[in-house]
């Protein structure tokens, strides 16, 4: 089931995107090292609902997807398009990698974006994950050096563009 994020899943979303983004990546990405303050960003659902729209995807009562969706205007967006969402934080846990779900819960934040009449969906990929890209890639997005975000020596996010 898929469904808006409540105050309760907060916890769990938290630790599953950092599961994600931070165990996944130094396992495929060695080189990249997570800091504390990132962690505590992913962490933070709470904040992020307050600007975002958070979905899970829940089975048997345990959390084990989530993708966010900023829409055009809204604090903390990426968007660099007019009338653009911005979609982040897409996880879905290890045991159900494979399975379908990230494609389910990316459907479920792109029609929240045609159906809030948005232009555009674009997102930001770290330069090293390609094989993230590719996902991307697959459902439509093309790249948008335009809208690149250059945070190094940190990290450098490629942006992705999906016309609506």
């Amino acid at each position: 089931m898929i469904r808006e994020a409540v105050e309760a899943d907060d916890a769990a979303v938290g630790e599953l995107l950092v599961r994600a983004f931070v165990e996944s990546y130094a396992r495929k990405l060695p080189d990249v090292v997570v800091g504390e303050r990132r962690k505590a960003d992913l962490r933070d659902v709470r904040s992020k609902r307050g600007v975002a729209k958070v979905w899970v995807a829940e089975e048997r009562g345990e959390i084990v997807g989530t993708v966010a969706m900023w829409a055009p205007g809204a604090k903390g967006s990426e968007a660099w398009l007019s009338n653009a969402f911005d979609l982040r934080h897409l996880a879905v846990s290890e045991q159900r990698r494979g399975s379908g779900l990230a494609g389910r819960l990316l459907d479920v934040a792109e029609a929240y974006a045609r159906a809030a009449g948005g232009a555009a969906v674009c997102l930001h990929v770290r330069r090293e994950a390609s094989g993230v890209a590719d996902v991307y890639v697959k459902r439509g997005y093309r790249r948008a050096p335009e809208g690149d975000l250059d945070f190094l020596p940190e990290v450098f996010l490629e942006a992705y563009v999906l016309a609506l």
